[in-house]
């Protein structure tokens, strides 16, 4: 079996590669390809339990597509992604449980709507690859990948209630939503304050290795941890990510240059091993259907499919319908606080608590909390990508697994929730993975106002840096002066010029002069806080609602090749 497992990984990583090679998408060619390798008689059977899969692929996942979603964007637009992550998967649970206890009443009520809780989340792998590849606005790509990190969440805890009621347990409606309830806050909570205990712990160890190594064991025991506890281990990896993503900008430049290659890695080794594992078992199962089930359960099989492709269009209008309509209310109610005066009064005491509390930055204006409460709204084009972008994925494999083993559910009809989780997961995979990319291209799909915004908030921002900067070698230059005297002080603006022209340090600036002069580790020092005051403006910046996240970590990035290109010539000195 460890063979096996060898051998999958590779040739799905080698297939993946290909993928990326030709710039197709990698799950959509690796599921294919698995498929047909599954029908050659020499292939052997690789079984996996789905608790392993639940356990040992998805948190990483989890907890990688939480690092890089912006949490102010995550924010903006939690009411869409609640909607979608918590409302359509409910509302999909139900309406395919229902369809299926209909077609198949040997089912129970119970197993068909087990079998919904196990369809309903759409993995986002595919759909976000194939979103940044074309494209896609940012106002769709947080909605679609908040809606993933959310709705696993979702569909566990409504598995976990319809296997218990399957196992013979008395549950009621109330019982389901406080079981929620506890999953969403113990969830939450214990991914907030791992994610504050990881943050306070990658600021205080150098060590970039060791700051990688504990990233990527957290994400397996706060899931571990939180599922013992009775919560959600989904949320709590998904809050542990956001936190430290958010708060990464402030760890050394080489921890978070360190965690990306990891993650980048990581994500591409698990996403070929599933996807090519859903390909590799879909024959297998089908062919371990009783000769008189076969054509009944693929007629469930399709039906389901069928279900799921047209519930989620047929929510996903009348939701954003509603929340336009309830966004208008709330803008409506914000402006008569504000011809009340109470905004007035809001900022005024907000400014107050600001200058007490010593923090840095400007306090929060009335205007950029309206802008926080507003979410993007998205268009009729945005709602027909985002209808249709619904491919199915690990959850759906895993739990479908795991449902195999469920106590109190028999041996047919644990066998057809496979059936049909695999079809449906297959089906949504190639059906809609092939053609949302030319559905994208056809509805043209652009956000000319975005880059333009981008570009207004870059040029706001750098001039702000270029300030803060300035001021920083103000303050550095009358130090300097009364410590090496003020001769030093046309060799020190010559070094600032430098620096401030082209961002590099340089020895030639203090060759052949017989003048008091800073040794390098103070040159060092000057450069380095010359380029960490520029990165605090661009977290105020971040903060305060005037700088989109995903611009702000480009320039972080440029920050971060500047300290890097300055540590490497220092340590190229050393070995001289």
């Amino acid at each position: 079996m460890d063979a096996e497992i060898f051998y999958v990984l590779v040739g799905s990583v080698l297939v993946a590669a290909i993928a990326r090679w030709r710039g197709w998408p990698a799950p959509l060619l690796v599921t294919t390809v698995a498929l047909a390798v599954a029908f050659i008689p020499a292939v052997p059977n690789l079984s996996i339990d789905g608790h392993i899969l639940l356990n040992l692929v998805l948190p990483p996942l989890l907890y990688s597509a939480a690092l890089d979603v912006s949490f102010v964007s995550f924010r903006r637009s939690m009411p869409q992604i609640r909607r979608l992550g918590v409302g359509l998967v409910v509302v999909t649970a139900a309406a395919v449980g229902l369809v299926a206890w209909l077609l198949m009443p040997s089912l129970t009520l119970p197993g068909a709507l087990l079998l919904g809780a196990i369809v309903a989340p759409p993995d986002a792998v595919s759909a976000a690859a194939i979103g940044r590849k074309l494209g896609l606005p940012r106002r769709i790509m947080t909605v679609l990948s908040g809606e993933s990190l959310i709705n696993d969440a979702t569909s566990l805890t409504l598995y976990r209630v319809f296997a218990a009621i399957v196992a013979g347990a008395t549950l009621t409606v109330w019982d389901g939503v406080w079981q929620f309830v506890v999953a969403v806050v113990v969830g939450v909570g214990i991914g907030v304050l791992a994610g504050s205990g990881l943050h306070v712990l990658r600021m205080r160890i150098s060590d970039p290795v060791v700051n990688g190594t504990f990233g990527l064991l957290a994400p397996f025991g706060i899931y571990a941890i939180t599922e013992h506890l009775g919560g959600s281990g989904v949320l709590g990896v998904v809050a542990m990510g956001l936190v430290v993503g958010f708060n990464a900008p402030r760890t050394s430049y080489a921890t978070r240059q360190q965690e990306t290659p990891i993650w980048l890695s990581a994500d591409f080794l698990l996403e070929s091993f599933v996807f090519a594992y859903i390909g590799l078992q879909l024959p297998r199962v089908i062919s371990e259907l009783d000769e008189g089930d076969v054509g009944s359960v693929l007629a469930l099989s399709g039906v389901v499919l069928l279900v799921v492709l047209l519930v989620r269009p047929a929510f996903v209008f009348p939701a954003s319908a509603w929340g336009q309509m309830w966004q208008g209310f709330r803008m409506r109610r914000w402006e008569r606080q504000v011809a009340q005066g109470r905004m007035q009064q809001w900022e005024q005491r907000a400014e107050e608590a600001h200058r007490r509390s010593g923090r840095r930055g400007r306090p929060m204006t009335a205007e950029q909390l309206r802008r926080r409460m507003v979410e993007p709204q998205l268009s009729a084009r945005d709602n027909v990508v985002v209808s249709w972008a619904g491919m199915r994925g690990v959850v759906t494999l895993a739990t479908a697994l795991a449902a195999a083993d469920l106590a109190g559910l028999d041996e047919a009809a644990a066998h057809a929730i496979v059936v049909v989780a695999f079809v449906v997961t297959v089906g949504t995979l190639l059906l809609q993975g092939l053609t949302l990319p030319p559905l994208i291209r056809w509805m043209r799909i652009a956000d000319d106002d975005e880059a333009a915004e981008d570009a207004r908030q870059i040029d706001q921002v750098l001039s702000r840096t270029r300030e803060a900067g300035a001021d920083y070698l103000a303050r550095q230059r009358t130090l300097w002066e009364e410590k090496y005297g003020p001769e030093s002080t046309e060799r020190f603006d010559q070094f600032a010029r430098r620096m401030i022209r082209i961002g590099k340090d340089t020895e030639r600036a203090q060759a052949e002069e017989r003048v008091p002069m800073p040794s390098k580790a103070d040159l060092m020092s000057l450069s380095k806080g010359w380029i960490e005051v520029r990165r605090d403006v661009l977290l105020q910046e971040r903060d305060a609602g005037e700088l989109n996240e995903e611009v702000m970590r480009e320039l972080i990035v440029a920050m971060d090749a500047e300290e890097l290109a300055l540590d490497t010539r220092a340590d190229a000195r050393r070995d001289r």
